[in-house]
């Protein structure tokens, strides 16, 4: 019997645990996130997320996520914010700034390997403490065989039928790293009878994301998420730019948005110059535990 120390955060209410596996590796990482994720029988959470050194130079640290089935996300926003903030805030980031030097206001850059690929992280800090991180999150996709068959998608009922431009459908695929199905609706609440269906449907043979999206006013955008493996979350990071680019491109907002869900709102910026898409949001510790593992 070992003991594994880890930390509960989240990000606008999407929770996960971290381990920091440079200390304390995991064998089997799938198991645990299934085992830890219970809320009534384990930790409690949306899933597990590992952090480690990169393997590779270009990145400072790597990221691997497992949601609460124990499968395997490619990605995930809220989780690589929150990785951020543990970095800076346990000492760990590459290359600290002098505590107590300067202004009370700066920022720094940590680069995160993921499965999608790497995501620059930039965190504003004051007094020593991230108060919010913008995450690089990289060009949208909207046309992936291996995500999403928009044939089969057209036998999905309207509104459900996929985007064609002509203003007639209310959906549209974007991946950010995480397949997306972004549906504009005024019955954001239908997140559970369809989202549960919609994850599994045959025009998505690997499962989706779900977000269900009702466009208010001035770029606010009040979303439910639907996560592949884990069911409903209280906020999805890729969801939130995956809406927005969904909006922009289907004339429902300008390049500047705030995608409202759940457990708070993130700010999207799908910016022209690099048609990058560019995260912002807050990033919580909630406590710090031990957990005993049979070896």
């Amino acid at each position: 019997m070992s003991k594994i120390h880890f930390t509960k955060m989240h990000g606008c209410g999407n929770d996960y645990i971290y381990v920091d596996t440079m200390q304390y590796p995991i064998a089997d990482p799938v198991q645990a996130a299934i085992l830890w994720s219970d809320r009534h029988k384990g930790i409690g959470s949306d899933g597990l997320v590992l952090i480690d050194r990169s393997s590779i130079p270009e990145a400072d640290y790597t990221m691997r996520i497992f949601n609460a089935d124990g499968s395997e996300a490619m990605m995930c926003g809220n989780a690589s914010r929150c990785i951020g903030k543990y970095l800076y805030e346990r000492s760990l980031t590459p290359n600290p700034s002098p505590k107590g030097e300067g202004s009370n206001h700066h920022e720094t850059q940590i680069k995160l390997l993921t499965k999608s690929g790497i995501k620059t992280l930039f965190l504003h800090i004051k007094d020593e403490i991230v108060q919010s991180v913008t995450v690089d999150m990289g060009e949208p996709v909207l046309e992936d065989e291996k995500l999403f068959n928009p044939q089969i998608a057209k036998s999905l009922s309207t509104p459900l039928a996929p985007w064609r431009g002509d203003g007639g459908e209310a959906a549209l695929f974007v991946s950010m790293g995480n397949p997306h199905y972004v549906i504009f609706t005024d019955n954001v609440d239908q997140v559970g009878e369809t989202g549960r269906i919609l994850e599994h449907h045959p025009a998505f043979p690997q499962r989706c994301n779900i977000e269900f999206a009702r466009v208010e006013n001035d770029g606010i955008i009040r979303t439910r998420v639907w996560e592949r493996g884990s069911g409903i979350t209280q906020a999805c990071g890729t969801g939130a730019c995956a809406t927005a680019v969904a909006a922009f491109i289907t004339g429902r907002a300008g390049r500047q948005s705030q995608i409202v869900m759940d457990g708070g709102t993130l700010n999207i910026e799908l910016r022209e110059s690099d048609n990058h898409v560019y995260m912002t949001g807050p990033a919580e510790f909630v406590f710090d535990g031990e957990i005993d593992i049979n070896e």
